[in-house]
């Protein structure tokens, strides 16, 4: 077919490495974009952040070419309540800011000014998981799998420096990114790497009775009440990692077609599991807490205790946390979900403003927590929460990213005033430490990535509180995504109900705002 071999091997290599790296040249919706919604019609948010702020830091892409940009790489969303789409925009404009060009790539800043602490290119791995989780939503892959390419190899071919500076859900979050965009070659490539960096932690932070330590500050949560910057304390943060990374290397392992490998992930995760289960839940506060250097329980309820369900690691027996979020006395405040509990006597005892964790609402915290919530109500169909809680919180996560009026993204803020604590500081603007839309496509409208040629979608969206909404030109799996709620069918004229479009053609639908599973509607 090829008469000219090195012609043939140049178009190998560029096919090959499209797949592996991602390009918007191989964008495989690209030909195939049907979609409801204009992406034009949402221009006037992205004209409006870029009037807002004065632009003193511009990375690989700057404000004037944000609309662009968006217009080609996010999924688009519309529904009545004007906040939480104005957010949704907000939110991947922002991230847009932190896309860095270096040497090496293209890679995700937490901070946009220089920090001292950072990794070459001012790259920092605490917040590492929730970048992936966030931006593999977006049509060009190369962002992300340069990213990770970055961290994992672009020390002279191994890991950054920093990598482990601060404990990480990264190998789960890939695999994660792989039930969106269906790589699996580029997972399986990079099984050798995430299988060094899970000994690495099994060397450095493993307990003598298999749990895992961690100083709080390494878990990226400084001034804990449950323990200090340089305690040894067995947390649920780095061992709910641990058991997501091993679920998660046991499926790149089978990816990767090493059967044996798969096997002993799997074992893994089976005993971390049962560690997790009976050493960090502590029966008498229905909790799952962190257990100081002496063995005891550090008897205080702490958000990290909602980090298993993260990983789907707990069982039926106990769903009676998720009680916490309901109260005053538990997590509940007027700005969303605090980070220890307001009943504790040490709640907010820490002083302010030095990155307490001690009850203060970090989105951080927040974006775990509702991720987590979200896998507990699709897995448990009675459960102490529901989609009625899941939507209030939600509710007060879009209220409090409001600064003077004007949607604003910081480190952390006061639990009832809603004043970001480090507001007016240049280090806190555009802080890239958490995840929203991510939240949006697969919690509130309920695209549940999975391997298999379903599309599951399964909204948490009270019955009348929305008579209509799309999430639409979502790339998924190669095809384009269209989910809309029209309870009447007046809105978008294409029948009344929940309904799920692949490439404009129909998939599923169900007349009442419920679960919907499409049989083999990526085959």
């Amino acid at each position: 077919m090829f008469k000219d071999k090195k012609l043939y091997r140049i178009l190998l290599t560029g096919i090959l490495v499209c797949g592996m790296f991602g390009s918007s040249i191989a964008d495989p919706g690209k030909k195939l974009r049907k979609t409801i919604l204009k992406a034009d019609d949402y221009k006037h948010y992205v004209d409006y952040f870029n009037r807002m702020e004065d632009e003193n830091i511009a990375q690989a892409i700057p404000n004037s070419e944000a609309w662009n940009w968006m217009k080609v790489n996010i999924p688009l969303f519309e529904c009545p309540q004007d906040n939480f789409e104005e957010m949704f925009y907000y939110r991947w404009w922002t991230l847009r800011k932190h896309i860095k060009e270096t040497p090496a790539g293209y890679a995700f800043t937490e901070f946009l000014i220089q920090r001292s602490y950072a990794d070459k290119f001012n790259l920092i791995s605490c917040a590492l998981g929730h970048h992936i989780m966030e931006a593999r939503w977006l049509h060009d892959t190369k962002y992300l799998n340069q990213y990770a390419h970055i961290w994992f190899r672009g020390n002279e071919g191994k890991s950054m420096a920093k990598l482990h500076k601060f404990s990480s859900w990264a190998p789960n979050a890939l695999f994660q990114k792989y039930l969106v965009d269906g790589n699996a070659a580029y997972l399986a490539d990079l099984f050798p790497d995430l299988k060094t960096e899970y000994s690495y932690w099994e060397k450095e932070n493993r307990l003598a009775n298999g749990l895992y330590w961690q100083y709080d500050v390494r878990d990226g949560m400084e001034e804990q009440i449950s323990g200090g910057r340089k305690v040894k304390n067995a947390r649920p943060t780095i061992n709910s990692y641990m058991f997501g990374n091993a679920i998660a290397l046991s499926q790149i392992a089978r990816l990767a077609g090493d059967s044996k490998a798969s096997a002993l992930f799997q074992l893994k995760s089976d005993t971390l599991k049962q560690l997790v289960e009976t050493k960090l839940w502590n029966p008498e506060s229905q909790f799952f807490e962190t257990v100081k250097e002496d063995g005891a329980f550090a008897k205080v309820r702490e958000e990290i205790g909602f980090i298993p369900w993260y990983f789907n690691l707990p069982e039926k027996m106990h769903g009676s946390a998720w009680e916490q979020v309901k109260t005053t006395q538990g997590f509940l405040a007027p700005f969303g979900l605090t980070t220890a509990e307001r009943s504790h006597p040490l709640f907010r005892t820490h002083g302010c403003c030095k990155c307490e964790w001690d009850g203060a609402i970090w989105p951080f915290a927040t974006s775990q927590t509702l991720t987590g919530m979200a896998n507990w109500i699709n897995k448990e169909e009675i459960s102490v929460v529901n989609d009625s809680v899941y939507f209030r919180l939600m509710e007060l996560y879009v209220e409090s990213q409001y600064k003077r009026g004007r949607p604003y993204l910081g480190e952390y803020q006061d639990e009832v005033t809603g004043y970001w604590l480090k507001g007016d500081e240049e280090r806190s603007r555009y802080y890239n430490h958490s995840t929203f839309n991510d939240l949006i496509i697969t919690g509130l409208v309920g695209l549940r990535p999975r391997e298999d040629g379903k599309i599951e979608v399964n909204p948490l969206i009270p019955a009348g509180k929305w008579d209509w909404f799309c999430l639409d030109n979502v790339l998924y799996h190669g095809k384009i995504i269209t989910i809309f709620w029209d309870i009447d069918g007046s809105r978008y004229s294409r029948g009344k109900g929940l309904v799920v479009l692949v490439n404009g053609k129909e998939a599923g639908r169900s007349v009442t705002l419920t679960k919907v599973v499409c049989e083999n509607a990526l085959k």
